[in-house]
């Protein structure tokens, strides 16, 4: 029996990790808060900005309209007041996935960030398909689009500001790995998308020959665009709320830690991960020689289940098969 094997199977290193679990606790709970407090700081900006930001468009765009006679720009107005609308529930939505684990939910409440983000993807759906709507109805009555300069610059502004906002609420989501902001991101790039349709018609009519059908096949592309969007958020969404396989990445680092505290092969197999966002489970089998005893099983597997929980932020739960 090498030494590896001998030092984890008695227990020995588990008693050195368990003399300096306090150290090692405190330094990855750091982290792990820092992590929580920085995707709901996150979460709160992106929606404030959000609300902000939609709501001076929305008036802008309406005033345009108004100036204009053009109902599409007061339509787009509208749209835009909606992102302000699920930009509130975001916001909302914090105070329900910070709230602390209780009777009823040991796990927590971070699948509250799931459930949001499939919200957000049905309203997406709505607007995709009333996009598809209007453009088939330009299509089958040919309306084209005449709009004036400040139609324009209205709409122009709105397309790059609506984006910025996009791809900043993508890089608050990427960095914090949140499914809501990213899901709030491809709204205001609906809007965006809704508004360089307006654009397009706008720059077409104005400045070459008139298409009538232009506005209404763009739309239509748009609508396809919004709705692929709210498919793969929801797809997303439902997939981790159902469990899901570990990513072969993290599968493959968790082995290589294993096999530097016990070198023989343990056909580690059968992994599962509960992701309830703040909190993550995760279960995998291992195989030991028949003949080790419960203790030394149940003390290596503890070993394990420690490095999985600091190196890893995850509760993991070893079921151990004799080999």
């Amino acid at each position: 029996m090498g030494p590896g094997r001998r030092v984890a199977a008695t227990g020995e290193y588990y008693t050195h990790l368990w003399d300096g679990k306090m150290f090692h606790r405190c330094f990855f709970y750091g982290i792990f808060k820092d992590v929580i407090m920085t995707k709901v700081k996150a979460q709160i900006l992106e929606g404030v900005l959000s609300v902000i930001i939609n709501a001076v468009l929305f008036g802008i765009k309406f005033w345009a309209g108004l100036l204009t006679g053009s109902i599409a720009l007061i339509a787009d107005a509208w749209h835009t007041l909606s992102d302000s609308l699920t930009s509130v529930f975001v916001i909302f939505s914090v105070k329900l996935t910070t709230k602390k684990p209780d009777k009823q939910h040991p796990f927590g409440h971070g699948r509250w960030e799931q459930i949001s983000s499939i919200f957000i993807s049905f309203v997406l759906g709505i607007i995709a398909y009333d996009f598809m709507i209007n453009s088939i109805e330009r299509f089958r009555n040919k309306e084209s689009v005449i709009y004036g300069t400040l139609a324009i610059v209205v709409t122009a502004v709105s397309i790059v500001v609506k984006e910025l906002l996009a791809q900043y609420s993508f890089y608050l989501g990427r960095k914090t790995d949140n499914v809501i902001l990213r899901a709030d991101g491809w709204h205001h790039r609906s809007d965006s998308l809704s508004s360089v349709v307006v654009l397009i018609g706008i720059l077409i009519t104005k400045f070459t020959v008139q298409i009538w059908w232009m506005d209404s096949v763009l739309g239509m592309f748009c609508a396809l665009a919004i709705f692929y969007a709210a498919f793969e958020i929801m797809k997303e969404s439902i997939s981790k709320l159902l469990g899901e396989e570990p990513k072969q990445d993290l599968i493959d680092k968790i082995i290589a830690e294993i096999k530097i505290l016990y070198s023989d092969d343990l056909q580690i197999h059968h992994f599962h991960l509960h992701n309830y966002i703040s909190h993550k489970e995760l279960t995998f089998h291992i195989r030991l020689e028949k003949n080790m005893t419960i203790e030394n099983g149940h003390n290596l597997a503890s070993v394990f289940e420690k490095m999985i929980e600091e190196k890893f932020d995850m509760t993991a739960t070893i079921h151990i098969e004799p080999m």
